[in-house]
Parts: structure tokens; C-alpha cells; sequence
């Protein structure tokens, strides 16, 4: 990251991806938690527990993919984002091409967990805490297409350094 204005602009998305991936992990680990008290809790299985044996009671079919990838990524997300942070604050031993690759990472993962939440909104029947979680992925997955790309912009513009 050589440049103050692409590199400000980089830290702002990389804080607020954080803190957007801190809430995507946060719901939708409740909303496993949630799953697994209740399937528990009822001991007949359905055909939907067979298949998938977390059943969501506050969703729909493809509830079960959507908060299982939306975890994955959100804990990637997060470490990703922290990483970027801290590659960016380090003026010296900065090293542009490991938060590139890990933001590659982040954000096809995330957009996996965009397309699920797609299938999830177009079949419907969620409740409110799913609807947030839907609209977080969404927008974190705007926000990380965009840091990945002044991410690469700054790689592109990096001195090639030979040791």
C-alpha cells in the first residue's frame, strides 16, 4: 500500500468489514446454536432433519447452507479484515500480496454466502433475525468487492521488491 488516500480508503473498508463480519458471525452462530437446541429438543426426526441434520424452525430449506456458509465466511471475513489491518498499519514490513490473496478468499466466500441468501429470499418465509442477516451479507459483500479492489489497485501500484 504506497499511497495515503488508497491506503486510508482500504483501512476504512477493511474496519468496516470488520465490524460487518463481527455481526454476520454473531447471528448466524445464534442462529446454529438455536437450531441445535431445537432439534434437540424434539426427538421425532423430519425428512428435513434427515437431510440436514441441524433443522432451522425459523426458516426454510436453504436456511441450513446459508447460516452454515455465512459463519464460515464471517469468521474468515474477520480474520481476513484483521490481518488487512494490520498489514496496513505497519509502514515497514508491509507485505501487499498476502492481503490480497487472503481478501481473494474472503470474497469468494462471501459470495457464496450472497448466492445462498439470494435462494434464501427468493423462496421467503424467513423471520426478522434471518432478514438481518440477509441485508448484513448483502452489503458485506459490496463492501468487500470494493476492498479487494483498492486492495489490488495498491498491489498493482506496490514497488516489486527483490531480497
Amino acid at each position: 500500500m504506497a499511497s495515503g488516500a488508497s491506503r486510508s480508503t482500504a483501512f476504512g473498508l477493511l474496519f468496516i468489514n470488520l465490524l460487518l463480519y463481527l455481526v454476520i458471525t454473531g447471528i448466524a452462530a445464534w442462529v446454529i446454536n438455536h437450531g441445535i437446541e431445537w432439534s434437540h429438543e424434539t426427538a421425532h426426526l423430519s425428512p428435513t432433519a434427515r437431510l440436514f441434520p441441524i433443522y432451522f424452525p425459523i426458516g426454510n430449506m436453504a436456511t441450513g447452507f446459508f447460516v452454515v456458509f455465512s459463519l464460515i465466511s464471517g469468521v474468515i471475513g474477520m480474520i481476513t479484515s484483521t490481518t488487512g489491518i494490520h498489514n496496513i498499519t505497519q509502514i515497514s514490513a508491509m507485505n501487499p500480496y498476502t492481503v490480497a490473496g487472503s481478501s481473494l478468499v474472503a470474497l469468494s466466500l462471501t459470495l457464496l454466502s450472497l448466492g445462498l441468501a439470494c435462494k434464501e429470499i427468493h423462496l421467503g418465509h424467513t423471520e426478522e433475525n434471518l432478514r438481518i442477516l440477509e441485508v448484513t451479507t448483502i452489503i458485506v459483500s459490496v463492501t468487500q468487492l470494493l476492498c479487494t479492489g483498492a486492495i489490488h489497485d495498491e498491489m498493482r501500484r506496490a514497488p516489486i521488491l527483490i531480497r
